[in-house]
């Protein structure tokens, strides 16, 4: 991997980590809601989204340094995970806890003074772990969607 795309990505990376704490520190005090009153209506969601990207760009932060420090940054077809996989993070992290809430899957959570603290953890270790989410939740598809493989019974004519 070139130089200059080593350090667009790392940019991107620690961008996407610091400023998702800076959007959740924003949307803590309130700061858009009065700029733009849609936000109050979205703003768990918002609170989802930027937990899942703190937890991708943290584990792609990682996973990014320490294959740059092994030199191990020679394949040129993974800067493509380094960019979109924070991204799809973010929005599969807001899912996860759409279907945790709807009872699809079963994990409880108990409130807390109205604060979502641990559906936005969820949503953290979503990012975090993203590719074995989806794992899990592939498995959970097949289960839930599964198709006989028998050959149905032919009717007799």
């Amino acid at each position: 991997m070139k130089r200059w795309l080593k350090g667009v990505i790392l940019t991107y990376l620690s961008l996407l980590f610091f400023g998702s704490f800076i959007m959740v520190g924003m949307l803590w005090t309130g700061t858009f809601e009065s700029k733009i009153p849609l936000i109050a209506e979205i703003k768990i969601f918002l609170y989802y989204f930027f937990a899942g990207a703190i937890g991708a760009s943290l584990r792609h932060l990682y996973m990014f340094c320490s294959h740059y420090m092994k030199d191990e940054l020679n394949n040129y077809r993974e800067w493509i995970m380094y960019i979109f996989y924070p991204i799809f993070a973010t929005g599969t992290a807001i899912i996860a806890v759409t279907l945790i809430e709807s009872g699809i899957l079963l994990i409880q959570f108990t409130d807390y003074e109205d604060t979502p603290f641990a559906q936005i953890s969820i949503a953290f270790f979503v990012g975090f772990g993203f590719n074995r989410f989806l794992n899990k939740l592939n498995a959970v598809s097949k289960n839930l969607f599964k198709t006989n493989d028998t050959i149905p019974n032919k009717q007799n004519k």
